[in-house]
């Protein structure tokens, strides 16, 4: 995951593995937010293999969901399949993304930390104006303790959150959970063992 001179290529090569790299099952922060989550259209932003998409749609919203990485959509989709959920997922990268203006009653983000400081900006500005107002905004990162566990995520300084960075991007948001915790990720083989992890779950003021 320390490769940021091909991103594309190396994502498709990880992700050609037969396994889903991340796991099957949803991110246990996501999970815990549900109550949080406004019924009807979800965004999904760099899903990857599609898990958390998925569950998504298994929750009753419509779900959009977007990754760069040709291998992890062609596997979302046969995850979503096996599911018996419907999911309108398309092969971008943030910038290509057809990101429409107050469109989604959920934008949630897990663990997209491929961005470097100026790219996040834009990024964290076009998932605030895709939301509606009223709607919820959940995303999870790596913190800089993860530096000290390296068991998943960038490796990167730069591409790590914290809480100012989150208050700072979305401060005009009121705030439903936001904490900074270490836990045991087991999400395939990808995020294995003691995390230094944030939680930021947020509502656009109306």
């Amino acid at each position: 995951m320390n490769s940021f001179s091909n991103p594309r290529d190396t994502w498709n090569q990880r992700y050609a593995a037969e396994h889903y790299v991340f796991g099957e099952s949803p991110n246990a922060y996501l999970q815990s937010q549900v109550a949080h989550l406004v019924p009807g259209h979800a965004l999904a932003v760099a899903d990857g293999e599609g898990r958390n998409g998925v569950w998504l749609a298994e929750q009753g919203l419509v779900v959009d969901a977007f990754d760069f990485s040709e291998n992890a959509i062609r596997k979302a989709k046969a995850l979503a399949q096996m599911r018996q959920v419907q999911v309108d997922f398309s092969v971008s990268d943030w910038q290509s993304f057809h990101w429409q203006e107050a469109h989604y009653d959920n934008v949630v983000g897990i663990f997209f930390q491929f961005a470097n400081a100026a790219d996040r900006q834009q990024i964290f500005a076009r998932m605030d104006a895709c939301l509606k107002p009223g709607g919820t905004l959940l995303i999870q990162g790596y913190t800089p303790r993860q530096l000290d566990f390296n068991t998943g995520g960038p490796g990167k300084l730069e591409h790590l959150y914290d809480e100012d960075l989150l208050l700072k991007a979305f401060g005009h948001y009121d705030i439903l959970d936001l904490r900074t915790y270490e836990a045991e990720l087991s999400e395939g083989t990808g995020h294995q063992g003691m995390s230094g992890l944030l939680g930021f779950t947020a509502r656009k003021k109306k």
